[in-house]
């Protein structure tokens, strides 16, 4: 009969390899808290309740980096759950991530959604030590509309004021952001009433220029990381190229990464490869944002 004999170099390789997956799997746990109402039906003017979900790391210190996610979706389409791997990945990297829904257009307009998005910033300032992040130590970021929302609240401190508190945020993360300068787009387009886009804007230019991040940059605005994808949506690199021009006069050497071969979707799905280089961009800024 023949004999087999095991190979210990195998054998104790194997081992190690277990061992390995078991310590990265610990390190790497996440805990999720799911469902949280961060805004009740008609508390904040005529808004609806509003939930938000929290990726925290799992047996990890209670001072750890916060990022909130603004979804995209044109302003009228989109939900949190889309970006799960997002908030996993993102505690994996010991940063607490919690991701958002807010109102949507035709039901609401753009200011009800800025409010909103400043409503769930606050939340999380006065919530957060409780899910193991730092409420000093806030940072907000969103893709396309997301974008846009994150940065409008984070230059423009009225939303913040007329919820009666101060603005928390440390620094904005633009992900393909959409509507930078959504006045200059729509006077260009001049579009019929009642299209997608006056939906959400309304047909007042006023409104339309009071809610363009472009008009608020000033020296005392949060640090800013922009990301752009080189075969982005025209709209986008048009009023990204128009916005980068005024932050270059604040801010000469902007943090900033044209990602050439990006289409707009991809800028957002490249998240799911825990290993992308975007990853690195983001935890470099919030460590220099501390």
């Amino acid at each position: 009969m023949l004999k087999i004999h095991s190979n210990p170099f195998s054998n104790f390789t194997s081992t190690i390899l277990i061992l390995f997956i078991i310590l990265y799997s610990s390190a790497c746990k996440v805990s999720k808290t799911k469902e949280v109402p961060y805004m009740k039906d008609n508390v904040i003017a005529n808004l609806p309740e509003k939930n938000l979900n929290i990726f925290s790391p799992k047996n990890n210190s209670q001072n750890n980096p916060v990022l909130i996610f603004v979804h995209g979706g044109s302003w009228n389409s989109g939900k949190k759950e889309l970006y799960n791997y997002f908030g996993k990945r993102l505690a994996r990297k010991g940063i607490v991530a919690v991701i958002i829904d807010y109102p949507l257009s035709p039901d609401y307009i753009v200011t009800d959604m800025a409010l909103a998005v400043s409503a769930a910033t606050k939340w999380v300032k006065e919530n957060i030590s409780e899910y193991g992040g730092n409420p000093d130590q806030i940072f907000i970021s969103g893709h396309s509309a997301g974008g846009h929302l994150a940065t409008l609240i984070s230059l423009k401190d009225d939303y913040f004021n007329e919820l009666n508190t101060e603005n928390p945020i440390k620094g904005a993360i633009l992900i393909d952001a959409a509507g930078l300068d959504m006045y200059g787009f729509l006077k260009k387009r001049n579009y019929p009433a009642g299209t997608s886009y006056l939906k959400t804007f309304t047909n007042d230019s006023e409104i339309w220029k009071q809610t363009s991040p472009i008009y608020y940059l000033d020296k005392n605005d949060p640090p800013l990381l922009i990301m752009m994808g080189g075969k982005t949506l025209p709209g986008i690199l048009s009023s990204t190229e128009r916005f980068m021009k005024e932050y270059k006069k604040i801010e000469p050497k902007p943090n900033y990464h044209l990602q050439e071969k990006k289409k707009h979707v991809p800028m957002i799905t490249q998240f799911i490869n825990s290993n992308n280089q975007a990853y690195d961009w983001i935890e470099n800024f919030i460590n220099q944002n501390q």
